[in-house]
């Protein structure tokens, strides 16, 4: 069983950085894609960026240019740097995994809270 634990979120004014870390226990095998989702209160998990195993990135519209994804995969860890944060970036952040190793797996993390302040 592979567990994700985020860290990093936090309360920040509008404008400001944050920088979320996801730590992933144990070696992912058949590992295909590792993410990042948020959700707001009411509104449905969306995905804010996603990297796959071969460094190819995808971020959401509303993301570009102030957000980026990295990677350590000796840690098997992934950041998210968020610059220029605004209010509607306030949401709970999650991690997630994905693969296949005989069967489908799709982990997640417990989220952690950003609130950004206007």
């Amino acid at each position: 069983q592979v567990q994700l634990v985020e860290s990093g979120g936090g309360l920040v004014q509008a404008g400001g950085s944050l920088r979320l870390s996801c730590a992933a226990s144990g070696s992912i095998s058949g590992l295909n894609a590792m993410g990042w989702y948020r959700q707001a209160p009411g509104k449905q998990r969306e995905l804010v960026a996603t990297i796959t195993t071969g460094g190819s990135i995808v971020y959401a519209d509303s993301v570009k240019g102030r957000f980026t994804m990295s990677r350590d995969s000796a840690k098997n860890t992934v950041y998210l740097q968020m610059n220029s944060l605004k209010p509607e970036d306030t949401a709970v952040y999650y991690c997630n995994a994905w693969g296949v190793l005989a069967v489908p797996y799709d982990y997640w993390g417990q989220g952690t809270q950003v609130t950004v302040s206007s």
